[in-house]
């Protein structure tokens, strides 16, 4: 057996953790949508613990970096329309942080996917933007001017110089990487003195995600680790950003996509989401707060 993982936050083992959620992964089930961005819920995960010193919960036997890279390379792309909602969402949250940043010229987006939000960023003011986007399904299904921004692969520090970007972007990226810490690490060393590092993560905590249960959609195959409001938290603090901000806000997707994330039976699904399509509600736009926290810190401009 392989050494269990220790926690990717506080590097604590889990002995000093508390079963979360058992493992529950039927390999029959996993298809090219498995590891595909606002698939339909298949409430699989890992083993699932819940850390008792930063609150975080982590999965403690995850897939190697191999494993997970070629897992997202291979995965279908089918979600165009619900990017550009929750492109639209993120921005609107940025707002207060975007007029408080010194400069607006570089950006980074771990995630990107088709490279929705550095389309908005670039309406914004950003001129120089960067990508970096494991899906190959999803890179090749942005407009062709947003694929000269989008590099394929898994983020990789070593790829940017040190203190070049004004802003680092990771939505709903987090709960995916092998080593948060290491990430968020990264995107610290990789931000200008000033620059900020911002992240949309599912909080587990939150009402909807508790009523739930383990019917939520964040109960996942592809979630490393899922946070709550304490945990990010803490991950930004051990990573010595400042004046760190964490929030929930409200996503707005349309009435089709949020039946597509509920746990009724697949049959009653269909049933109710035909009855959308024939009474033109499928694509009514609603706005609602499903524990969806963004939380941004910054590098510190003098170091102590």
């Amino acid at each position: 057996m392989s050494e269990m993982r220790l926690c990717p936050i506080c590097q604590t083992s889990d002995s000093n953790a508390s079963l979360f959620h058992k493992r529950n992964i039927d390999h029959h089930r996993i298809s090219g949508f498995s590891y595909a961005s606002r698939k339909v819920p298949e409430f699989m995960c890992h083993t699932l613990v819940r850390c008792g010193t930063c609150d975080i919960v982590y999965a403690t036997d995850p897939p190697d970096q191999d494993e997970l890279a070629q897992a997202y390379h291979e995965a279908e792309y089918d979600s165009s329309d619900e990017a550009i909602d929750a492109a639209k969402a993120y921005m609107v949250a940025l707002q207060p942080i975007l007029t408080q940043l010194p400069r607006s010229e570089r950006v980074l987006e771990i995630g990107s996917g088709t490279g929705v939000l550095l389309d908005f960023l670039n309406l914004y003011g950003f001129k120089d933007l960067v990508g970096v986007e494991p899906s190959g399904s999803a890179i090749a299904a942005a407009p062709l001017r947003r694929q000269a921004w989008l590099r394929e692969g898994i983020f990789d520090e070593r790829d940017f110089e040190p203190s070049s970007f004004d802003l680092i972007c990771c939505f709903m990226t987090m709960e995916h990487v092998r080593d948060p810490l290491a990430t968020a690490n990264a995107a610290y060393r990789l931000l200008r003195p000033g620059g900020v590092f911002v992240t949309v993560t599912h909080d587990y905590c939150s009402f909807v995600n508790r009523l739930l249960g383990k019917r939520s959609p964040i109960i996942d195959i592809e979630h490393m680790q899922i946070f709550s409001n304490t945990s990010i938290t803490a991950l930004f603090q051990r990573c010595g950003f400042d004046a760190v901000m964490s929030r929930p806000f409200t996503n707005r997707y349309s009435l089709s996509y949020w039946m597509r994330l509920t746990p009724l039976p697949l049959p009653l699904k269909r049933l109710i989401q035909n009855g959308l399509v024939l009474t033109h509600l499928n694509t009514c736009k609603i706005g609602i707060n499903v524990g969806n926290t963004l939380t941004a810190g910054v590098r510190p401009k003098t170091q102590t």
